[in-house]
């Protein structure tokens, strides 16, 4: 019996498909080098834009030819989509077998019993439900054989007017330090030497565990022997606080590297946001990051077009751009989500002028992001190899997260190496593995 899992989103999406496989693997399934061959096939679904959404559809109407071959195959939807409009789901693609939400994969073992006996297996909970941690008893399977993701907190309390994610993942709730601990401990012993901490809001980890803070999870987890470097996503700018950027200084396997999404410049469309910060207030976080960390690269999510939005309030979010000068930047125009407070309101930038701005930003960005990289050439920088492509390269990542392409031996694999820039790209880098 074999599966397929199909993942769109988020960090966390990743995570719990790779949950899922270690489910569907305890009981016995291999993975199937196509879905065409699948006994199973589990789609997990972002909801945070309209466009993965469509993407859901349309891959569920490719995977239905696998029920021509094989009948008895189950198809199951989970994840943000299927939490928000999995009944909507189900009337769209009848022939799914299968629907769950985000707060129930440990009970993927039962739902897939049921969908087998040919019953429609649906699992939506409205509230969270308070055995979600069986879920870590599971193994995960990872591609990635040195780096892992360890999921530290679910959910997120803030109420940003634009987001689906409150109403899909549920309120905060973090992990207990020993359980995290536990995972990382495994994760070494099996090869992993870059754990990565996830959450929708990271930084707010430990609220809800009392007197708990982030920083201290960070000086845990890199007191686990054998943990070679440490990243975390996401988290809120006004979570971010300076105890923590001290820690990040101070810990030494904490990458020099920090995604803190600022969404938009301007303190009118923050405010409508409910971002809970001013322009003036992410900057000086910014600030205090450069001042602590004076080589931390740093990126961003921005939102163009969000209803309301004028010419002068985008040249913010340019203005921003511009200052902080982002080794990497996620834009994207806005999208109503169903649900949402923002999606209520009607003054949205038109498509030709959002796209306009949009188009803009990502070419500034992008030679931003080429004179950043001009600061490495002939520089010597420490690489963790991960992959092997066909051609014999092997494929890396610095510290400050850029993407670096050598040639060497596969022994290097999972190795921290030294190598010399040779040859800088707009979005990666070439270089010379220096060996004793």
């Amino acid at each position: 019996m074999k599966y397929y899992i199909r993942t769109f989103g988020c960090q966390m999406n990743v995570n719990d498909s790779e949950k899922m496989a270690g489910i569907l693997q305890s009981l016995g399934y291999k993975p199937a080098e196509d879905w065409s061959e699948a006994d199973v096939i589990l789609v997990n679904t972002c909801s945070v834009r309209e466009k993965p959404d469509q993407k859901v559809l349309s891959a569920l109407g490719e995977f239905k030819k696998v029920k021509k071959n094989n009948p008895s195959a189950v198809i199951g939807v989970c994840g943000c989509l299927a939490q928000r409009a999995g009944y909507e789901i189900l009337q769209k693609a009848p022939f799914i077998d299968m629907v769950f939400g985000t707060t129930n994969i440990h009970n993927l073992p039962k739902l897939l019993q049921q969908a087998k006996l040919g019953n429609k297996a649906i699992e939506i909970l409205e509230e969270i439900d308070e055995n979600e941690n069986l879920l870590n008893q599971y193994p995960t399977v990872r591609e990635n054989k040195y780096t892992a993701y360890v999921t530290v907190i679910r959910g997120c309390d803030k109420k940003c007017t634009y987001c689906i994610v409150p109403y899909t993942r549920g309120k905060e709730r973090s992990r207990r330090i020993g359980d995290i601990l536990r995972e990382v401990q495994f994760l070494v012993e099996d090869g992993v030497k870059e754990v990565h901490l996830i959450g929708q809001n990271v930084t707010a980890y430990g609220k809800d565990l009392g007197d708990v803070k982030f920083w201290e999870l960070l000086v845990a987890v890199a007191n686990v022997k054998g943990v070679e470097r440490i990243r975390f996503t996401t988290g809120h700018p006004k979570d971010l606080d300076e105890d923590t950027i001290k820690a990040m200084a101070d810990i030494p396997q904490v990458c020099e590297a920090l995604h803190l999404p600022i969404q938009a410049g301007s303190d009118r469309i923050l405010k409508a946001m409910d971002r809970g910060y001013t322009q003036r207030d992410y900057l000086q976080k910014i600030e205090l990051l450069k001042k602590y960390i004076p080589d931390i690269a740093l990126s961003t999510d921005i939102i163009v077009g969000f209803p309301g939005e004028t010419y002068d309030d985008y040249l913010e979010t340019v203005r921003v751009l511009k200052e902080v000068r982002y080794d990497q930047v996620f834009a994207f125009k806005y999208s109503p989500r169903p649900g949402t407070p923002a999606a209520l309101l009607t003054s949205i930038a038109p498509e030709e002028k959002a796209s306009r701005w949009l188009s803009d930003l990502i070419n500034m960005q992008k030679e931003i992001t080429f004179e950043n990289n001009l600061k490495y050439q002939d520089r010597v920088v420490e690489v963790l190899f991960e992959e092997k492509k066909e051609d014999g390269q092997l494929v890396g990542r610095t510290r400050t997260n850029k993407l670096v392409y050598s040639y060497g031996r596969d022994n290097l694999l999972g190795e921290l190496v030294e190598v010399k820039i040779n040859t800088v790209n707009r979005f990666s880098m070439e270089g010379i593995i220096l060996e004793a």
